[in-house]
């Protein structure tokens, strides 16, 4: 499994449920088991879990961006089929951005905001600015009818360089679902992701994502 997908999984899940406590009251969880007594500070991991996902941006990056060594890359990903691809996020150490994973780790984010939102603290609009990234990206890759776009740059070649995404000089080819070529499991995890997106904010505000086209044959 991708490294986002794991941090999404390991430290919103389970950390906020094992430690909704200690988070409350920022004190740290310490238990023991046939041994010392371990501290370990979960509001710290969560803290640090959110913010991994800034490093891992592609695209323009916003003003409040807060890993500020960080640069735009990926300007130009999908304009070999004339669409835009920009923005999501990049897959592992690697400077691909691979839509199934990704989909999945919005899902994640998404519910762990619905579930643990009001134990976030001041890093709630994190992991709400943390899914709009994502959910921004999965509405472009579907916003042409009967197509979902889920992946940008070339595996095989990106795998065999190690280089910041500012610097890739691989191939950033484009990969689609239709049709003549479907992908029933990417498609049906990109309609939860952005299904769950939409659920994590307040009801208040003005909708946030407008109605991607219907993409069943996909």
């Amino acid at each position: 499994m991708p490294i986002h997908s794991v941090v999404a999984v390991i430290l919103f899940s389970v950390c906020i449920i094992r430690a909704e406590a200690s988070y409350l009251n920022n004190k740290r969880y310490v238990y023991g088991r046939r041994g010392p007594s371990v501290s370990h500070n979960y509001r710290d991991a969560l803290t640090k879990s959110i913010l991994f996902f800034e490093g891992q941006r592609s695209g323009k990056l916003p003003p409040d961006q807060r890993m500020r060594w960080r640069g735009d890359s990926g300007l130009s990903d999908g304009s070999t089929e004339r669409v835009d691809s920009t923005g999501g996020y990049y897959d592992e150490g690697d400077n691909v951005k691979f839509g199934l994973p990704m989909a999945f780790t919005t899902t994640m984010l998404s519910w762990s905001v619905l579930e643990f939102g009001g134990r976030m603290g001041n890093d709630l609009q994190h992991a709400r600015n943390a899914i709009r990234w994502a959910a921004d990206y999965l509405l472009k890759a579907t916003a042409h009818p009967g197509t979902i776009y889920v992946q940008v740059g070339d595996p095989n070649m990106d795998h065999k360089c190690w280089e910041r995404p500012e610097d890739m000089d691989t191939p950033r080819s484009v990969y689609k679902i239709d049709a003549q070529n479907p992908g029933s499991d990417v498609a049906s995890e990109t309609a939860a992701a952005l299904a769950a997106a939409s659920m994590g904010f307040p009801i208040n505000r003005p909708l946030l994502f407008a109605a991607s086209p219907a993409n069943c044959n996909a």
